[in-house]
């Protein structure tokens, strides 16, 4: 198998003294697990300040405007959500592993409403509006402060997220992952074949075979895990790319069509429309004037 296509498992290290990894990106300091879909046991919270780009959480794509706040639960594949083009500030990634503050502490009362919270995270949430930036100002503020006073302003920042009411469950359809690490790992396998072979053609049968499986048992294994079909899952990568494409580079919508992966112009146009709404043209005009 290709070294490209396998899966990656990141392993978490929080600084010496803490169980909190907090990380902060800018664009001199990119993030480097942006390239490709990745797997952990921790919980991830990530906070982009200002930009455009793409969010891959599980089986969802889609494309963000004006920062990201994402919560992410453990084992959900995910992809960065920064490159060299999201015109971002800056981007704050904290990770914690789900018994960090010890395996009963969220079985306490007062802890209910954020224990509901990190179990809703295991299909990805992300949170709109003021709740978005008023939240991510409290986590970048979290920087530089001594370990103790960082816990308690993460549990802080948990309560106001519990609380929030302007949010989106990413894979609210399903998205289930086994506890064995091969499916894990074949998941992956998967996602990443798909990042780096969208503008392609790309077969069942291709597919099945990198992660050894036949035609009918791939296809219902996919359908299991992400309540989509495998061609859904490419479609929405390539119109997600394709959203990404419209607010970055000015070349024509029918270079675009061809750029992602469709080999038919009025196919591409109505597939863009069903997913967001919008035309690839009334889609480019609103970014001009939108703020979300």
């Amino acid at each position: 198998m290709s070294k490209l296509f396998k899966p990656t498992y990141e392993k978490i290290e929080p600084a010496f003294g803490s169980s909190i990894s907090y990380r902060t990106y800018n664009k001199d300091h990119q993030n480097k697990n942006n390239s490709f879909w990745h797997y952990h046991p921790e919980i991830e919270l990530v906070y982009v300040n200002g930009g455009t780009g793409k969010r891959q959480i599980g089986s969802h794509i889609s494309y963000y405007r004006n920062g990201d706040l994402i919560l992410i639960g453990p084992h959900l594949p995910h992809c960065g959500f920064t490159d060299s083009l999201t015109e971002h500030e800056a981007e704050t990634v904290i990770q914690i592993k789900q018994d960090f503050l010890g395996e009963v502490f969220f079985n306490i009362p007062e802890m209910k409403g954020i224990k509901a919270l990190l179990e809703r995270s295991q299909k990805g949430i992300v949170f709109h509006g003021e709740n978005k930036r008023g939240i991510g100002k409290k986590i970048e503020s979290l920087k530089d402060l001594n370990a103790f006073d960082r816990l308690m302003g993460l549990l802080e920042i948990f309560k106001l997220l519990e609380q929030a009411e302007n949010y989106t469950i990413l894979n609210a359809h399903g998205f289930i992952l086994e506890t064995e690490l091969q499916d894990n790992n074949r998941i992956n396998i998967v996602f990443n074949f798909v990042k780096q072979e969208y503008k392609r053609s790309i077969s069942l049968n291709e597919i099945a075979e990198k992660v050894s499986m036949t035609v009918p048992g791939f296809c219902r294994y996919f359908k299991k895990i992400t309540g989509k079909t495998f061609t859904q899952f490419v479609n929405e990568y390539r119109l997600a790319h394709a959203a990404k494409l419209l607010h970055e580079k000015q070349i024509s919508i029918t270079d675009i069509c061809f750029e992602c992966g469709f080999n038919n112009f009025s196919h591409f146009n109505k597939q863009f429309k069903k997913f967001t709404g919008k035309s690839p043209s009334a889609y480019r005009n609103e970014l001009k004037y939108t703020v979300s």
